[in-house]
């Protein structure tokens, strides 16, 4: 049976490894908290009371579609249109298509850009690439107006990050609750990888300043692979309650 996504593929390659998805999920917990739909969540409970977690969730999710078979991949994609379904319907409105698309547009974004950031650039055909798989994944949801390729998507995400990201209470709320979850360190960690991936925009909603302290560490991390000792450097900053799941994240 044939492969969602095929087994060459950049995709592959950009999800099959730890330290590009955990700066995929570090980027996405910053955009996410500006959301202007983020009330959905607090609706149910779960995210501020397990934003790590419901964040892994998201991740996990995404990992099963681009590593499954065809029929298993629209099996999860429909599950999760599902459960968001059970949401609305026990809410009694619809979430709007913009947040759905919000959320895509992100794992775009931070794919490219976490890739990037510890790897090398992408070619343009492999951005287009990394777009078309998760065009599929939209589609498949039933999300309206989608960009029909990766250069009109670039202009359509500037417009969804001016005009559906604001900063409120639940950004603040949310900020907090990382925080406790990952303690003092962890957090300040966070932050300054957020710093690395993020957009501009982004950046100043958050009022992060420019400079990232994680910046100059990026090429000794990337040299700590090579000697095997990347797997000890997050078990030091990582939370030891994920690091099963964070370990499950490379595939080999």
């Amino acid at each position: 049976m044939s492969c969602f996504v095929s087994k060459n593929s950049i995709v592959r390659k950009i999800w099959g490894k730890s330290d590009t998805v955990l700066f995929i999920f570090a980027g996405a917990s910053a955009e996410f908290a500006l959301n202007k739909a983020v009330d959905w969540l607090y609706y149910t409970g779960k995210l501020p009371s397990d934003p790590i977690g419901r964040l892994f969730s998201t991740v996990t999710y995404a990992r099963r579609i681009i590593f499954s078979n065809e029929s298993e991949a629209l099996k999860a994609i429909d599950t999760m249109r599902l459960i968001h379904s059970d949401v609305e319907n026990s809410r009694g409105s619809l979430i709007p298509d913009w947040a759905y698309r919000n959320v895509l547009f992100m794992l775009i974004h931070y794919s490219i850009a976490s890739f990037e950031l510890l790897e090398r650039e992408l070619t343009v055909d492999e951005k287009h690439e990394v777009y078309n798989v998760f065009y599929r994944v939209g589609d498949r949801m039933g999300l309206k107006v989608l960009p029909p390729a990766y250069e009109e998507w670039i202009s359509v995400r500037l417009v969804h990050l001016k005009e559906d990201l604001a900063k409120s209470e639940y950004t603040d709320d949310l900020f907090l609750q990382y925080k406790k979850h990952l303690g003092v360190v962890r957090f300040k960690v966070l932050l300054e990888a957020q710093k690395l991936v993020v957009p501009n925009i982004v950046r100043d909603l958050l009022q992060f300043n420019s400079i990232s302290w994680l910046k100059p560490v990026v090429p000794f991390y990337k040299f700590s692979r090579m000697l095997r000792f990347d797997d000890m450097i997050k078990k030091l900053l990582l939370p030891k309650a994920y690091m099963k799941q964070i370990k499950e994240l490379d595939v080999h």
